[in-house]
This record gives C-alpha cells, sequence and structure tokens, in this order.
C-alpha cells in the first residue's frame, strides 16, 4: 500500500510540460529585403524620355534659301525636293523650279541617304580629318568639339529646309531628320509648305 501511495503521489506531482512560443523573428528577412531592393535600385536601367530637338524659322524669316536645299513631303511616303530659291517663272539666267524625288529606300538610286552622302562630303571628310587628329592625341576635346561645331556652321554648308505638307506622316518627317543626323547636318529647319510649293507637290503627285 505504501508503494502504491507514493506512486500515486509522484504522478500527481509531475508538471505540464511549457508551451513553446511560436513567434518567428522576422528582423533577417526585412534586412534581406530592404538589400534586395537596394541591389535592383543600383543595377536596374531606367528608360529616358526620347525626344528630338527641332529647329524653327523666327516669324517673318523667309523660307527659301540661296545655298538651301528643301525638302517636301507629302502622302504616301512621297519626298520631293529642289535646290535655292523657290521660282515660280523663267528668267534669262534661270529657270522655273522643277521638283525632283527621292526615296526613303537606301537601296533604290534615287535613295535619301545617297544624296545627303554626295551633298555634304565636303564636310563629312573635314569633320573625319579633325576625329583623326583628335584620336592622335593632336587636338583635346574643347578644341575638336568647337571646330566640328564651326564645321557644321559653315557658311558654304549647305541648309535643308524641311517641309510637310496636310498628308505627310511624321514617321517620314522623323526619317528625314534621322537621315540628317547621320551624316552630321548642323543646319535644318523645320518650315511651313507655301501654297506655290503645295501647288507643284499636288502636281507631281497627279503625275503617278
Amino acid at each position: 500500500m505504501a508503494d502504491l501511495q507514493t506512486t500515486t503521489t509522484q504522478s500527481n506531482s509531475k508538471r505540464r510540460a511549457k508551451k513553446q512560443s511560436t513567434r518567428v523573428d522576422m528582423t533577417p528577412m526585412v534586412d534581406l529585403a530592404f538589400l534586395l531592393l537596394t541591389f535592383f535600385v543600383l543595377t536596374a536601367t531606367f528608360s529616358k524620355q526620347k525626344s528630338m530637338e527641332l529647329s524653327f524659322p523666327a516669324p517673318g524669316e523667309p523660307s527659301h534659301l540661296r545655298n538651301g536645299i528643301t525638302f517636301l513631303l507629302s502622302k504616301d511616303n512621297r519626298l520631293f525636293y529642289y535646290e535655292g530659291e523657290f521660282r515660280t517663272s523663267e528668267s534669262e539666267s534661270r529657270s522655273k523650279t522643277q521638283l525632283l524625288e527621292l526615296s526613303f529606300s537606301q537601296n533604290a538610286q534615287n535613295s535619301l541617304h545617297t544624296f545627303l552622302l554626295s551633298k555634304n562630303k565636303t564636310m563629312q571628310d573635314q569633320i573625319r580629318y579633325l576625329a583623326d587628329q583628335h584620336s592622335k592625341g593632336l587636338l583635346n576635346d574643347s578644341v575638336f568639339k568647337q571646330k566640328v561645331v564651326d564645321a557644321k556652321s559653315n557658311s558654304d554648308a549647305f541648309t535643308y529646309l524641311i517641309k510637310p505638307d496636310a498628308n505627310a506622316t511624321y514617321g517620314n518627317v522623323i526619317d528625314v531628320i534621322d537621315e540628317l543626323n547621320i551624316n552630321v547636318v548642323g543646319k535644318y529647319v523645320v518650315a511651313d509648305l507655301a501654297t506655290t510649293e503645295s501647288e507643284l507637290v499636288e502636281g507631281m503627285i497627279a503625275l503617278k
């Protein structure tokens, strides 16, 4: 009997096991999240807003130039041009302005790209020479940049006028400007199409 009582006493004296806490420490996970966030912010490349700088003539300035080439853009990717001043009638020394057509396709014989290469060959050769002198260390950066600017703004260099009509597409205007930039043309202006120029363009379109 004594043994039995002892056993019962021992059984009642047993303590219940304490429940373990289920709390999770989130501090390491938060630290890791901030480290990953910092990594992606520093290594990510954010897309910059693309824009194109355009030049427009001031009010009252003539929209034609003696040493200029005028591009006339119209519907169906049609691109015409003429050189010098626009002449509505013939004179003893000069004939009436006639439009010639260019193509946006680089594979065409009358491509805009080939045309600009031939017109700006002298300036491009000069800029290549300056680049060669700069690469050899004969010109420092500031002098090189200034000489390139001077070459582009030379009075003998052509000034290009871009004149789209109401039917021309925005994409064609950008294509012309892109070609001018590729050929390092420094002087080009977007201008309004004159009534006489518009009539000549309509006549050219009517022929085809």
